[in-house]
């Protein structure tokens, strides 16, 4: 099961018993926000994408969604969201419960400054119910990133220019 390999991944920080499970879905943003009684930007979406022959994540706050243009910029690729399947194939987690731990050593992880304006964030932990309080430090060295990236943009500002035409 994906939450026991994050479980035990999380265990090597003594922070394995500190997964937030919930009987509500935490699936999407607006679950794991009312699941968990937060705004849903504080929510770390993790969002997994095709690079080469193999996959990403990139973890994100809830607010927000990727900008091509910037990821094309800083990847050299145009995004590729992976399907349900390969989701499943690549990073061992299902979609709803995809997160940036316990993922193979091969599948790379990045975290989006969007998130840095927060104490706080709520990742997944592998399961569609599951998520756990973490700090920008412990973020980044628990899901053993590669590094900050801006690849995002607000969702809101697609909303705005969508009025505006």
């Amino acid at each position: 099961m994906s939450i026991e390999r994050v479980r035990e991944h999380l265990r090597r920080w003594g922070r394995d018993n500190d997964i937030i499970e919930r009987d509500a879905s935490t699936a999407t943003v607006l679950e794991a926000a009312n699941a968990l009684g937060l705004i849903p930007a504080r929510i770390a979406k993790s969002i997994s994408l095709k690079m080469g022959d193999g996959a990403i994540v990139v973890v994100i706050a809830g607010d927000m969604k990727l900008d091509n243009r910037k990821y094309k910029e800083h990847f050299g690729i145009k995004a590729k969201m992976l399907s349900p399947e390969e989701a499943l194939h690549f990073t061992g987690h299902a979609v709803g419960g995809v997160c940036p731990f316990g993922l193979p050593p091969d599948v790379m992880v990045y975290l989006d400054i969007s998130m840095k304006r927060f104490t706080t964030v709520f990742p997944a932990c592998g399961s569609s119910n599951s998520a756990i309080e973490l700090t920008m430090e412990e973020l980044e060295e628990y899901s053993l990133s590669k590094g900050w990236v801006d690849v995002c943009k607000e969702i809101a500002e697609d909303v705005s220019r969508e009025t505006e035409q």
